[in-house]
């Protein structure tokens, strides 16, 4: 079977190819009736906009890709604001009226959720920079630099309100950084690494052989895929194995965690479910090819390379429908407000009803979507090639 990969995965992914030896305010607005009124307004807005958040990649350590709390655009959209790099390297992240994200010259943007105005910037290497984790305030990301023809990877950890350094950590890292009780948990070239979040310092490491795949956390254990066609479930505090599950190729997708149960794909074409105690498989479903899901308490919804989008009982794995797009599917799919919002080769983002799949809106962008999408406030934030939109209802 051949193993369709994004151009952004095979540029970060080169890292491990490489040898990796260590991997606030919002801006004026035009005045609109009387002082008092525009007073209020903002206001009404920021209270509302700090209240959101979506800290880290899928949007909680788990990986569930699932916002129950959250409201996204259900009608068409439009254009909000855009914000133009030489390349976006990461998702964007959202906490406190903040957005952040990564790009490829190896700095870390934070811009304004109302207007994309930037509040800051940090650099973190010359190549590229990690999805963000936003924790009590504290940014973490790795960066990329090129050093004597091997690819080094450090892990930053950056102050929110204006981005200076607070510490930081030579470690092999490739996936982006998943954070749990006061620990940062990430997988490079050669295994999972387990650091302190106040200082950087190593807790634990364990190899897996590598890999992608962005670890999950729950109840005290971690859970990722690797490049050796595994999937580990680990001790969160020791790193010790708990128990290990052989697909039958490579694992790039992150696992998301639900009601006991993992869920992840294989380049094998399976979305395979497996008891989070033992690793007991519980059913599988065939993608052509699975990328990371998104997972409610009873439906996961996941991308195949077979171009289709895909909602599966999470108890049995029954699909209960599929939706058709232009191409392979290599983004994750993430849930809020009763819609599934997933990126195709295709082009487009698409938003879904989770009850049948039926479309509510298509948007059009200028490359293949490969990163999820970030749903926040009514708002919708998608990095593409060159540009972040922020997109809500027309």
């Amino acid at each position: 079977m051949n193993k369709r990969i994004s151009t952004r995965r095979e540029l970060i992914g080169a890292a491990g190819a490489l040898g990796i030896t260590a991997l606030a305010g919002c801006a004026s607005q035009d005045s609109v009736g009387d002082s008092t009124e525009t007073e209020e307004t903002t206001e009404t807005e920021t209270a509302a906009g700090d209240l959101g958040s979506w800290p880290q990649f899928q949007y909680n350590a788990a990986n569930t890709g699932f916002a129950p709390d959250e409201t996204g655009p259900k009608e068409a959209v439009t254009e909000h604001w855009r914000r133009e790099t030489d390349g976006w390297s990461s998702s964007a992240v959202v906490a406190d009226g903040t957005v952040y994200a990564g790009g490829f010259d190896g700095t870390v943007y934070a811009m304004a959720t109302a207007d994309g105005t930037e509040q800051w910037t940090q650099s973190v290497g010359d190549q590229a920079a990690s999805t963000p984790v936003v924790d009590g305030g504290t940014v973490y990301v790795w960066g990329e630099e090129l050093t004597g023809g091997s690819v080094v990877t450090t892990v930053y950890a950056l102050d929110g309100g204006d981005g200076t350094r607070q510490w930081s950590t030579a470690v092999s890292a490739i996936s982006s950084p998943t954070v749990a009780d006061g620990t940062l948990y990430v997988q490079g070239g050669r295994g999972i690494s387990a650091l302190d979040t106040a200082n950087g310092t190593e807790r634990w490491s364990y190899e897996t052989g590598g890999g992608t795949s962005v670890p999950a956390v729950a109840d005290e254990t971690v859970y990722a895929g690797a490049y050796d066609g595994n999937v580990y479930a680990l001790d969160a505090a020791d790193g010790t194995e708990q128990w290990v599950f052989e697909t039958d190729d490579e694992v790039g997708a992150a696992p998301a965690v639900s009601n006991g149960t993992v869920y992840i794909g294989s380049w094998d074409g399976n979305v395979y479910a497996l008891d989070a105690a033992d690793g007991a498989q519980q059913w599988s479903y065939e993608t052509g090819g699975s990328v990371s899901s998104a997972v409610t308490d009873d439906t996961i919804y996941v991308g195949g390379w077979d171009g289709n989008v895909y909602a599966l009982d999470a108890v049995d794995g029954t699909e209960q429908w599929s939706y058709e797009t232009g191409d392979y599917v290599d983004a994750p799919a993430v849930v809020a407000d009763g819609t599934v919002y997933i990126g195709s080769n295709d082009t487009n983002l698409y938003a879904l009803d989770t009850d049948d799949g039926s479309e509510q809106w298509v948007y059009e962008t200028n490359d293949g979507v490969d990163l999820e999408a970030t749903v926040v406030d009514g708002t919708l934030y998608l990095s593409v090639d060159e540009n972040l939109y922020a997109l809500s209802e027309q």
